[in-house]
Order: C-alpha cells, then structure tokens, then sequence
C-alpha cells in the first residue's frame, strides 16, 4: 500500500473577527493524498484553490480539522517545526518564480539543499546540474536570472522544487509561464520524476489540457471539494 503523504481532515478555514465579521473561505476540506499521485486542483476563481493550497503548504493554518503530512500532525506545528517540516517534506513551484537575482541559475536551485542542511554536497552539485540539463538549461547554469527569459525562469524554479526528493510538491499553473513546446517537456518531467522517485504533485491549474493528463481531478468550489464525477452520470 501507498505510504499517505497528505491528508486534510475536516479543515476549515476562516479569515476575520473583532470587528470585522468571519468569513469562512474552506467548508469542512477532506482529501489524502498518496506517494506517487498526480492531482489537479480546480475550480473557479474565488473557490478556495490558492487558501487551500497555502493550509497544505504549511503557510497559513487551519481555522477548524487537522493536517497530517507524511503522518505527522502538523495543523497545531510552531513557526519553526513548520519551516522544517516545508524543508523536508514539500517542494514548491507557484505562478511566481521568486528566484534570487543575485545568484546564478544552480545556486537557486540549491537554495532548498542549503537552508534544509546548512552544507552543499557534490552529489547535491550532481542532481542539480542534471535536472537543469533534464530541463534544458544546462548551458544556463551559470546565469542569472535577469540573464534568463521568463520560461527558464520558471524551469530553473521547477528544478528547485525537485531538489530535495520532497515528498509533495504544490505546484500553482506550473507552465503558465511556458510556450507550448516547453510546457510538453516540462510536463514529461514532472511525470517522469512523479513516477520514478515517487512524488505526489498537487498541481492548481485552470488549464483543461494539463488537468486531463493528471491522474485524478480534485473540484473545489464556494469552498467545498465536489464529489468524483461517476463515470455512468450522463456525459462521463
């Protein structure tokens, strides 16, 4: 069996109080989420989507219900267990590439290694430099951001989240960015290392195309996830 690498029990989230009124953006959220899946994240804007995403990502915290990654509870985690628990658990790509200017394409992308493990090993050197080839963007290791166009810059923020093996990545229109030659390739290589090391994608697309190639569609809507579409309703 699947080891679970995400599960959401009865999550609500609320934003407001004092003197503003509560506002309740996610209804009572459950999802699991295995190693090896490969899972699109939908529904119209104003659904809940991006809330949704930065609760999994340890980047806000639950009003209401639990969150466990990788069987840990972490809905109650201080600041610093939840910055650990992102190091070790999550990779992150969103519409945004927030690479650093300062630093060369390769040291971005070994930016995860160093904050998780305070040192960077030559097999650390190793898988960068091949996922940045496995990317095309080995001729580029050595530029800087502003030296990039924007695809590479998103690809180079791709790589980055790949660094550590984690064990979920949250991916937010991971090839908006990207022409389509690039977003095909780009794809194949989240699918590849999704099945060859075994990491769950978690990936918020309002793309049709690329959430049919996901293995299973999740759909949030005025906050509640919907039930699988059966495949006997009419039109499925």
């Amino acid at each position: 069996m699947a080891e679970t690498v995400l599960e959401l029990r009865g999550v609500r989230k609320r934003y407001g109080g004092g003197a503003s009124p509560l506002v309740e953006v996610l209804h009572g959220i459950d999802l699991t989420l295995v190693a090896g899946d490969f899972v699109a994240l939908v529904g119209p804007s104003g659904s809940g989507k991006s809330t949704l995403l930065n609760l999994v990502g340890l980047l806000e915290t639950p009003s209401e219900g639990e969150i466990w990654l990788a069987s840990e509870p972490v809905h109650h985690a201080s600041d610093a267990a939840r910055t650990a628990l992102r190091n070790r658990y999550l990779g992150f790509v969103f519409q945004f590439h927030h690479l650093l200017p300062a630093f060369t394409a390769e040291e971005n992308v070994l930016m995860p290694v160093l904050a998780g493990h305070g040192r960077i090993s030559p097999a650390d050197r190793e898988r960068a430099r091949a996922l940045l080839a496995r990317t095309g963007l080995a001729a580029h290791a050595h530029k800087r951001p502003l030296q990039l166009s924007g695809g590479q810059q998103q690809r180079v923020a791709i790589v980055r989240a790949l660094m550590n093996r984690p064990r979920l990545v949250l991916a937010d229109e991971p090839t908006g960015n990207l022409d389509s030659h690039t977003a095909h390739d780009v794809f194949a290589l989240l699918r590849e290392l999704n099945r060859e090391e075994g990491i769950a994608f978690l990936i918020v697309t309002h793309d049709p195309a690329l959430a049919a190639r996901c293995d299973r569609q999740v759909h949030l809507q005025d906050g509640r996830l919907l039930p699988p579409a059966r495949a006997d309703a009419p039109g499925g």
